[in-house]
């Protein structure tokens, strides 16, 4: 059942929306539309003759956080939006209206326990930037160096927590009385993305993460992290490196410049296949607002990222399974891919894999080795949904993070360089990842790992044995039941015994292939 404050936000929308004249989306929208007829209580209506991107956007500004979010994310996707409607939503990426200059110092002077002249040696008070959770300023630190001060928003959490609790209304229902509901998991999906935002409220968890992509993506060429100042960091301010470059989405500069925008295009594929299967660690937050470009050697742009309060990652499990499909595509091998559907059990038992095979290829065929500016990945996800629908595909919540960067990272792509041949340029970097995963290395690595723990089993077990034979010599009652536990100790050391020799002949395999591989 939905509180009072909960009933009272949906309302609170439903206004908004009036009020900017999308009174077409609450009539489409089954919770909405049993109140449209509290239209006579609402204020007067902006003018909508105004364009619909305008109207769009001012009413995901005045909602809030979460709003501004899924304007930022649908922004990135050209493809799927008119320009105009686009180029409005494209706005909400690090546009959005500020918070006065005045709070912002306060919230300083606050976090600090001084006067913001005593923190920095210059604070700009006009925003270079503000988004939906935080805005930013420029300033320079004692010892001179110019940095970003990022704030977060007064009351930030308050608003995202009412939409929370909204997002959680919603999803009980689906869950309860929507066909799908079971299938597509909707309370699982809002506690997943009730955990990413509530992270990204804090600030210190940001600058942390900042740092592990830095340390990640150390002395490489395709990626720039700012540095993190951690003396000036507090949970609602972070101070970090100032980043100079040029807006990803200005296309018009980017060509000034006479940057290479198909190794620009091509480098960006590989720094997500590189976040997400060697480091595991992905920004998860890839809008247009988040990404610069460096042009110091234009022939070899660089990418600058800022904003690691969204990352990801991924299980072990998760991560060998995606990369496993990822190839199988590559290699048109449809029979692969629906076996990992059913092995992982995305897929209901007894689901006959040539039906899936034969679905899935029908999806995959027409797009393979296609430049993205052939691809209509509206068309393919809506076929990909109606297969999912079929076959009962299971929604997988811990994917969707990646799912949102892929999102994001297609439609990049797609504005950036459409001849872009994602397959060919992803290809590589996945089987490199696999065979250092499963190559002479990697067992090797794995067998370095797993003999420790293996000798100091077999150190303990003998006197484990001894202890319970003693036990057992003194306890006539319990002594078959102990006698059958020493047995089985027994048989668990012969068991440790082969496998140490497997173990050992493993190794001098592995060294062996190590060395006709290189070779």
């Amino acid at each position: 059942m939905a509180s009072a404050r909960t009933l009272l936000r949906v309302l609170r929308i439903q206004r908004v929306l009036v009020k900017y004249g999308l009174d077409e989306v609450i009539t489409a929208t089954h919770l909405l539309r049993p109140l449209r007829f509290l239209y006579v209580f609402f204020p007067k209506r902006r003018d909508s003759t105004a364009p619909l991107g305008e109207r769009l956007r001012l009413a995901l500004e005045e909602l809030g956080p979460i709003f501004v979010k899924f304007g930022q994310a649908v922004s990135t996707r050209r493809d799927l939006l008119p320009r105009d409607i686009a180029d409005e939503l494209a706005k909400l990426q690090d546009n959005v209206p500020p918070f006065p200059s005045d709070q912002a110092v306060r919230i300083i002077e606050d976090a600090y326990g001084k006067s913001v002249e005593e923190v920095f040696e210059r604070f700009d008070r006009e925003p270079l930037a503000a988004a939906s959770i935080a805005q930013v300023h420029t300033a320079k630190i004692a010892n001179g160096t110019e940095v970003i001060v990022k704030i977060l928003r007064p009351g930030v959490e308050e608003q995202i927590e009412q939409d929370l609790a909204v997002l959680r209304w919603i999803a009980h229902l689906a869950a309860k009385y929507w066909e799908h509901g079971k299938r597509l998991r909707p309370l699982e999906l809002v506690s997943e993305y009730e955990r990413t935002v509530i992270d990204e409220l804090d600030l210190m968890r940001e600058a942390a993460n900042t740092a592990q992509l830095r340390r990640n993506f150390e002395g490489s060429d395709l990626l720039v992290v700012p540095e993190i100042y951690w003396d000036y960091c507090r949970p609602e301010v972070l101070v970090q490196e100032r980043i100079y470059g040029i807006p990803i989405s200005d296309m018009d500069a980017l060509r000034a410049a006479g940057t290479n925008i198909k190794a620009l295009a091509e480098n960006g594929v590989e720094i997500f296949f590189t976040q997400v299967f060697r480091h595991n660690f992905f920004h998860a937050d890839m809008h247009p607002g988040n990404i610069f470009v460096i042009t110091t050697d234009p022939d070899k742009p660089k990418y600058a990222a800022v904003d690691f309060g969204i990352v990801g990652t991924l299980s072990p499990e998760d991560q060998r399974y995606l990369a496993e499909n990822f190839l199988a595509f590559f290699d048109r091998d449809y029979h692969r891919i629906a076996k990992l559907h059913i092995d992982s059990g995305w897929v209901p038992e007894g689901t006959r894999i040539d039906q899936l095979e034969t679905a899935v290829r029908t999806v995959c065929e027409p797009i393979f080795n296609k430049p993205l500016s052939e691809i209509s990945f509206a068309q393919v996800l809506m076929r990909l949904f109606r297969v999912a629908r079929r076959f009962n595909v299971e929604i997988q919540p811990q994917m969707i993070l990646l799912h949102k960067t892929l999102f994001n990272i297609e439609g990049l792509g797609r504005e950036l360089y459409p001849e872009l041949d994602l397959w060919k340029t992803a290809h590589p970097v996945l089987k490199k990842w696999m065979a250092d995963r499963v190559g002479p290395a990697a067992i090797i690595s794995d067998i370095r790992e797993n003999l420790p723990e293996l000798r100091e089993a077999m150190r303990e077990l003998p006197g484990a044995i001894r202890h319970l034979a003693a036990q057992a010599k003194g306890d006539n009652i319990s002594g078959r039941i102990q006698a059958a536990e020493i047995q089985q100790l027994r048989d668990e050391l012969k068991r440790q015994g082969k496998q140490r020799f497997w173990l050992t002949i493993a190794a001098t395999a592995a060294i062996v292939a190590a060395i006709v591989f290189s070779v």
